[in-house]
């Protein structure tokens, strides 16, 4: 019984977001970290687990959700416009940085929306 609230699509596409969400953050704070290291690529969550995770939501085929790799790859289009072969734009890191805060912060009150009216279900009150 318990189960069964917790492997709802939305929550489990949710749970998944915000894993993606972390992830991507770690890859900011490397960036960010090798900015001035020479040969340096910049680094993003490999765009096959987005991907995947918009396919599963679509086709409320949400069983494989849960193990879904998480991988950081090369940015493919990120161009070392430096001599020294580093490929990280602070301004751009900056900015990505900020853009996955929203994105963490909406995906928090998702979940936690989803445990308060299994709360309030659960006990009748909030």
């Amino acid at each position: 019984m318990i189960d069964s609230l917790f492997s709802q699509p939305n929550y489990v596409a949710a749970k998944q977001l915000l894993r993606g969400t972390a992830m991507e953050r770690v890859a900011i704070a490397n960036n960010v970290a090798n900015v001035e290291t020479p040969g340096y690529h910049r680094m993003q969550l490999d765009q096959a687990f987005k991907e995947q995770l918009q396919s599963a939501v679509r086709s409320q085929q949400v069983s494989g959700l849960e193990s879904l790799p998480l991988n950081l790859v090369e940015d493919p289009n990120a161009v070392a416009s430096r001599l020294d072969g580093n490929s990280v734009n602070l301004e751009q890191e900056m900015l990505h940085l900020m853009q996955n805060s929203v994105d963490h912060a909406f995906e928090t009150q998702l979940l936690s929306g989803n445990l308060l009216r299994m709360r309030l279900a659960i006990t009748g009150r909030s």
